[in-house]
């Protein structure tokens, strides 16, 4: 385990998340410490698809979105620690709790994603998330996922 603090571009996300436009929601990785933290960036941007529909007259960014934005920055954090094949392996979001919603994103923002690691059980591992926008929380929760082979059940 080392205490290095690793910055990830958008080639090196891509190559370790299967997420792709309009739905890959992680820009940068800002810092990323394994098996503690990491605090990634996603530019939220007025041509964002979702922003026509939600809202056409007040653009807001949809909360599960922002959870998304999380989940795959857990990801990301879950792929810095462990050594996975991208090409055979996805990453599951399955759970969530204390999901908080204490601000609106809209375009323009720079949304901060900050995961800590809490703990890996039975491959389900578990993490507090944090969504900040100008140093205020957007939104709390905790997270849980695992990471599968793509031949095996779920």
């Amino acid at each position: 385990m080392s205490t290095e603090i690793i910055n990830l571009d958008i080639h090196k996300i891509l190559a370790l998340l299967p997420h792709r436009y309009p739905i890959l929601l992680v820009d940068r990785v800002l810092e990323l410490e394994p098996y503690k933290r990491i605090k990634a960036l996603k530019n939220v941007t007025i041509n964002e698809p979702y922003f026509t529909g939600h809202f056409p007259t007040r653009p807001v960014m949809p909360g599960v979105l922002i959870l998304e934005a999380l989940a795959q920055t857990a990801g990301l954090l879950t792929f810095a620690e462990e050594q996975y094949d991208p090409e055979n392996t996805l990453y599951y979001f399955v759970g969530i709790d204390n999901a908080r919603f204490k601000r609106v994103v809209e375009p323009g923002d720079q949304l901060i994603l900050h995961i800590s690691y809490e703990r890996c059980k039975r491959s389900i591992w578990k993490f507090k998330g944090r969504a900040e926008v100008d140093g205020a929380v957007a939104v709390e929760a905790d997270l849980m996922c695992t990471v599968k082979q793509m031949d095996s059940a779920f």
